[in-house]
């Protein structure tokens, strides 16, 4: 068994400066960061390797190519017990309950505030280590 010194977070953003944000803020939480530009490129790391399994993924819901909801759906086909908090500028009642109806665990709208955001991943861990049914 792989024991890990330090819980994975995967950040997928188109906006550079988002993801640089998201990974300060996340490292500040004594966690590691890892941010994708695109669903395309998360996904394929996804696919090829299976050992790679974020404890959260943080996603970016308007994305050019594969928008957040497609990733979701590919997360829980591969791996269904990962948390996924959404993040997005637009708040669509339609796009949220989508989202949430998926099982995303969380959903926020930019600009966040560090504190939300931080109380919310915790909480998203929290949640996955209990082993709640992530549909």
């Amino acid at each position: 068994m792989n024991a890990k010194t330090k819980l994975l977070i995967a950040i997928v953003d188109d906006d550079p400066s988002v993801c640089r944000g998201l990974r300060r803020l996340v490292r500040s939480l004594n966690m590691e960061a890892q941010s994708f530009s695109s669903g395309r490129q998360f996904l394929e790391l996804l696919e090829a390797l299976p050992s790679f399994a974020p404890d959260c993924v943080v996603l970016d819901i308007q994305m050019s190519g594969v928008n957040g909801l497609e990733v979701q759906s590919q997360i829980r086909q591969h791996q269904r017990g990962i948390p996924v908090i959404f993040m997005t500028a637009h708040d669509e009642f339609d796009v949220r309950e989508r989202a949430l109806a998926g099982g995303a665990v969380a959903y926020l709208r930019k600009p966040f505030n560090d504190g939300a955001f931080s109380q919310t991943l915790r909480a998203a861990l929290a949640q996955n280590q209990r082993g709640a049914d992530p549909q």
